[in-house]
């Protein structure tokens, strides 16, 4: 079913906003994770192998080999679900779509290296209402 105007029209403020308060938490849900076949090949080859320990290790009464291929099992399956390492810039995302590198801008002060999550989303809320008025 597709979406009326309406539901259109906010849903893009809704984007637009996003890209304005946060743009690298945007610029990250945009992109596609795509992974390599490898990787699922690595970790089907770890979880096989794993299996072939364990069921070794119990039939054989070594324990510590079943623990080896339970270990090598879960490890195949984090290796599948475990995010790959980006190898792109890193940094703040500009209005131009280009990547800044990190750090304080001209009209921000430079936070103290002790402020913890909620602070920030305290500053955060008390940018937006000093903005709505």
């Amino acid at each position: 079913m597709p979406l009326s105007e309406y539901e259109q029209r906010v849903l893009e403020q809704m984007e637009r906003a996003l890209e304005s308060d946060d743009p690298r938490l945007a610029t990250t849900l945009q992109q596609s994770r795509r992974r390599s076949p490898l990787r699922f090949v690595l970790a089907a080859v770890g979880v096989v192998l794993g299996l072939l320990l364990l069921v070794v290790g119990a039939a054989s009464d070594m324990t510590w080999l079943g623990v080896v291929g339970f270990a090598l099992m879960f490890a195949g399956v984090a290796f599948v679900f475990a995010a790959p390492r980006r190898k792109g810039p890193q940094g703040v995302v500009n209005a131009k779509g280009g990547v800044d590198k990190p750090g304080p801008t001209a009209g921000q002060a430079t936070k103290p290296k002790g402020q913890g999550f909620l602070d920030r989303l305290e500053e955060r809320w008390d940018r937006r209402r000093e903005q709505g008025r």
